[in-house]
């Protein structure tokens, strides 16, 4: 089975999370997304989100960090996904024709996500206790 290694920049603005929708004729058409994408052969993960967010967002990252990494098994190919926490520079473009939306960490349970996405997304939506002053 195939495995394809893909890097996915969660930007958080104001509670706020950035997402895309999955253009028509794509795997999982319609499903919102974190944006990224697949990693060339020998790309690392930051080199392939940079890339990622100028082509399909017209922006540049500046990755913070790997928040989660998670396999899924979608019966023909296996993704290895990989969430880094970014920031941008810029107000996101949709190059590609694509949704774009910023959700509310505790509306993101109410999109549909792919599954691989499933552990993140219950992560985000979790609110935070109030901190002491």
């Amino acid at each position: 089975m195939t495995r394809i290694i893909v890097s996915a920049a969660v930007v958080e603005r104001d509670g706020a999370y950035l997402v895309t929708r999955r253009l028509e004729g794509t795997h999982l058409a319609g499903f919102w997304e974190f944006p990224g994408g697949k990693c060339e052969p020998g790309e690392s993960d930051e080199d392939c989100l940079r890339r990622e967010l100028r082509e399909e967002l017209g922006v540049e990252a500046r990755i913070e960090g790997r928040l989660l990494s998670t396999v899924h098994d979608y019966g023909t190919k296996q993704i290895e996904l990989r969430f880094f926490a970014c920031a941008i520079d810029g107000e996101p473009q949709p190059k590609l024709g694509q949704e774009i939306r910023w959700v509310p960490a505790a509306e993101l349970p109410a999109l549909e996500f792919p599954p691989a996405d499933a552990d993140l997304i219950s992560r985000l939506a979790v609110p935070t206790a109030p901190r002491p002053a």
